[in-house]
Order: structure tokens, then sequence, then C-alpha cells
């Protein structure tokens, strides 16, 4: 089930979405200030954000910039500002969708239902996020707390492959093989754990006891 958070003073339409959108469908998270938005962010993952821009102690936009640090989900602007300067600036700062109201609930299901399904297929199995690691390899987007990361060209290629893969123990024969594609006859024995052993210094919390990238012994690597 995908949750949603709604950033929305207006008890009354917060509410209304809720309904209109049904809770056997999706999850809520329903916030009426910055305060709690920011709250509610920390150390969640939500499929999808609504977000009024007229807050009472501040607006979207500032709430959106901070959020686009560290996420690329979907952001749907949901607001009474018409004026077309106001919908650039949201788009300029990385909503997705823009909404005036009032609206149709009909149309605000359709436009939150389009937005979950290109995010999931545009992003496919080469990107991963939690509430501590954005990790995008078609866009080549690396970030661990909000912070970018600096990955060489052969993290980058593990990283693919663990990610298109994940779930699914891959073994060392068939890692070396496509992430030393280049033509070299022979690769070093030490080359496949001394990659990891780095691309893991840089994503796990605790390198040591990896919570993502493990060692399946005798066999290969998976990406849990």
């Amino acid at each position: 089930m995908t949750d949603i958070l709604i950033v929305e003073d207006d008890s009354a339409l917060n509410e209304g979405i809720v309904l209109g959108l049904g809770k056997t469908s999706y999850r809520f998270t329903q916030c009426y200030t910055l305060h709690e938005a920011r709250s509610a962010v920390q150390g969640n993952e939500f499929g999808l954000v609504i977000l009024d821009i007229n807050l009472p102690d501040g607006n979207g936009y500032d709430f959106l910039k901070e959020y686009r640090q560290s996420c690329s989900r979907p952001v749907l602007m949901l607001t009474a500002n018409d004026l077309e300067v106001n919908e650039v600036m949201g788009f300029e700062l990385g909503a997705n969708d823009y909404v005036t109201k009032p609206f149709s609930l009909a149309v605000l299901r359709a436009r939150i239902e389009n937005l979950l399904r290109l995010s999931f297929s545009d992003h496919g199995r080469g990107r991963y996020e939690d509430g501590h690691l954005l990790l995008d390899t078609v866009k080549m987007v690396y970030k661990r707390d909000g912070q970018s990361l600096v990955l060489s060209r052969t993290e980058q290629k593990l990283l693919q492959v663990l990610l298109e893969n994940r779930g699914n123990t891959i073994p060392r024969d068939v890692m070396i093989d496509k992430v030393w594609t280049d033509g070299m006859e022979y690769v070093d024995e030490n080359a496949l754990p001394v990659a990891v052993s780095r691309l893991r210094a840089k994503l796990e919390k605790e390198p040591a006891n990896p919570e993502h990238i493990l060692n399946v012994y005798g066999v290969g690597y998976v990406w849990k």
C-alpha cells in the first residue's frame, strides 16, 4: 500500500482528500503545518506528497526545496494560487504536478495515480530509496543522508548490478563479468571484494555490519 503525505491546513479539505481517495487504496499521514510535515518525513518514505503552498507557519515552496535535497518521489502542489508565476516556481523547485483549488476529486485521483505509475516505472530497479540512501543509477544521483556521494566508475557499475538484481544472489564470476566489461583478459581475484568494501564504506551506516550489500559465503553478493 502506498503511503501519501498530505500537507494542507484546511482540516475539512485535508480530510476530504483522504475520504475521496479512499483509505483502502492508500495509507495517509495528515499534516496541517510545515513543522508537522518536517517531522513526518524524518525517517519515513512516502510514495507521494500532496503539498499546499500557503500554510500557517510558512509556504510549501520552502518545504519542497528541502524535500528535494533528499527525496525525488512525486510531489503534487495543491493551492489556490493560480498565477502562472506560482506554477512555474513550483516546477522549478521540483514539483511534479500542480492542481489549483477548487478541484475535482476524480481529477486529483487520476493525477495521483499517473504520478505514482510514472514514478515506479521510470526508475525501475536501478533506483533505491529509503530514509538513509537515495541511489539512482539512471540519473547518476547518489546521496547518503542528503549529502551527495562521489562513486568511482567501477563502484557505479557494481551498484547498478546489485540494484538491478536486488534480492537475488549474484555469483562472483557474473559480477566480475558485468562490472569489468572493458575487454580485460585478467581481473585480480581481490578486485571484486575491494570494490565491494569501498562501496560499503560509502553507503552503509556500519560497513563492518552491512545492511544492504551482503556476502553470500562461497557464492557472491546480494542487495538485501
